[in-house]
């Protein structure tokens, strides 16, 4: 049997917290492969949504405690990195988050897409270890500010790469990048309810993607 939510820790240790974001940055053979190989929005679905599914199926084997995750070498890999929420009865975050990749791409021109997407795996990644390793006031349920202030530069980092290295259409200028990124780590501090690896690339997406309707028509 796995551990029961009791048992489980109400934070991870730091050293899993290294290797759970450690697999988040890995994330970003998604966006990469979206760009690099040119696909299309339906041949980029047509390899996520699949995978989507089998992570899917993968939380629920933990959730109902199916035969796959009560085989032991599954167990001590994954459950350090399962959080006290969700040990409780939620999703991972691997689950969300790429259940709001399959949305996003489907939802936003590419270079949105690939941006939004960046910003949650980069965004989360920097909040979470500078909020870890930087001590500073907390506010919105145990947010911190260093960690708030991470996420931002993370994100703007994304931004500017994407900005810089012309992976953008033309209608997709710095300033609005960095006008995203600002929503991103909004919504990353405060989620309201909803698991900010949905959040943050759904609405920052959709507000640059307003930004540029806007921008065009004036």
């Amino acid at each position: 049997m796995g551990k029961s939510a009791e048992e489980q820790p109400a934070q991870i240790s730091f050293f899993y917290e290294i290797i759970r974001k450690s697999t988040h940055m890995g994330a970003l053979v998604v966006p990469g492969t979206y760009y690099l190989l040119e696909l299309s929005k339906v041949q980029m679905l047509s390899i996520m949504i699949p995978f989507a599914i089998l992570i899917l199926f993968a939380d629920v084997s933990r959730l109902r405690n199916w035969w796959f995750w009560r085989q032991e070498i599954i167990r001590k890999v994954l459950s350090p990195m399962v959080r006290s929420h969700e040990a409780k009865g939620d999703f991972t975050g691997a689950s969300y988050i790429l259940m709001s990749f399959c949305l996003t791409i489907a939802l936003y021109e590419k270079s949105v897409a690939i941006t939004a997407i960046s910003f949650i795996i980069v965004g989360d990644t920097f909040a979470a270890l500078i909020g870890r390793k930087i001590k500073s006031p907390k506010f919105y349920k145990n947010k911190s500010i260093a960690g708030s202030i991470g996420c931002y530069v993370g994100m703007a980092i994304v931004s500017m790469l994407v900005f810089y290295m012309g992976l953008a259409v033309p209608e997709v200028t710095l300033p609005i990048l960095l006008l995203g990124a600002f929503v991103g780590t909004f919504f990353e501090a405060f989620s309201f309810g909803i698991d900010d690896n949905v959040t943050v690339p759904i609405l920052s997406g959709l507000f640059m993607t307003l930004l540029i309707k806007i921008s065009q028509n004036l």
